[in-house]
């Protein structure tokens, strides 16, 4: 008679504080360099790596040629920001508020977003792109079929 196996649970890590109000953010932007590095290393991939910290935000850059980390629309820069914050947590026991950028990534994206934003508090004056006027139709006539509902074509729609 062969003794029986005994079946264990795998066990899950939870914090063991709770954020509250008096939780501080703990600002610790060389774990989260740590941890980027050797990502860098075992994807083989080139970068230098940066940190500081800015008020009550650590913040981590990866300097590099490639935007192969970046991602279309920034979402592989998200994630690894997101496994980032989460090295820093399982390492401190706390909360980061880690900002991470690839490549100057978030810094263009943030420029762009300014531009965008004093283009639109000027009314549009400026520098107008070439086919603005038919893009601005097209939004208004999806706003139009939006508002329309799914049961009621719009007639300005020719629906």
């Amino acid at each position: 008679m062969t003794p029986a196996r005994r079946m264990t649970t795998p066990t899950i890590w939870t914090p063991k504080t709770r954020m509250t109000t008096t939780t501080r953010w703990t600002p610790r932007p060389e774990v989260a360099a740590d941890y980027l590095e050797e990502l860098l290393d075992i994807a083989d991939l080139d970068g230098d790596i940066d940190t500081y910290i800015e008020g009550d935000r650590a913040h981590v850059s990866i300097v590099s040629e490639s935007e192969i980390l970046v991602g279309p629309n920034g979402e592989v820069l998200d994630a690894l920001q997101e496994l980032a914050r989460l090295a820093v947590m399982s390492e401190t026991g706390g909360r980061s508020r880690l900002m991470l950028d690839i490549a100057g990534y978030r810094e263009r994206r943030r420029k762009e977003l300014i531009s965008l934003a004093n283009d639109a508090r000027a009314g549009g004056s400026g520098d107008q792109r070439a086919g603005s006027a038919g893009a601005d139709e097209s939004v208004r006539a999806q706003d139009r079929a939006r508002r329309s509902g799914p049961g009621r074509p719009d007639e300005r729609l020719g629906g």
